[in-house]
């Protein structure tokens, strides 16, 4: 009867620390996002490119992903990184976290 009760108090206690340290909000990338000339502010989810060529400049703190598909679909064209500058002539889409 006591091992049973100190194995769940032991298993009450690893669930009431992992509820106590999870994330409070989500993460949205911090900076500038910049598409055809398009700023976003503090972006986050997936922005359709409309034109092309097109251009994708990262000033955020977060990785861009740019998707040959319309709604972040497709395959994944290129990753860019925070401070770099995409060019593409197939690119459809881009998302950021």
């Amino acid at each position: 009867m006591k091992r049973r009760m100190a194995t769940s108090l032991g298993v009450f206690a690893a669930a009431a620390a992992m509820a106590l340290t999870a994330p409070g909000s989500a993460y949205a990338a911090e900076g500038v996002l910049v598409i055809n000339g398009g700023e976003h502010k503090d972006p986050s989810g997936c922005y359709s490119i409309k034109w092309y060529p097109s251009s994708v400049t990262n000033r955020t703190d977060a990785v861009a992903e740019v998707y040959t598909g319309q709604d972040c679909t497709g395959r994944v064209e290129e990753l860019v990184q925070p401070g770099e500058t995409y060019h593409s002539e197939t690119a459809g889409s881009v998302f950021i976290p």
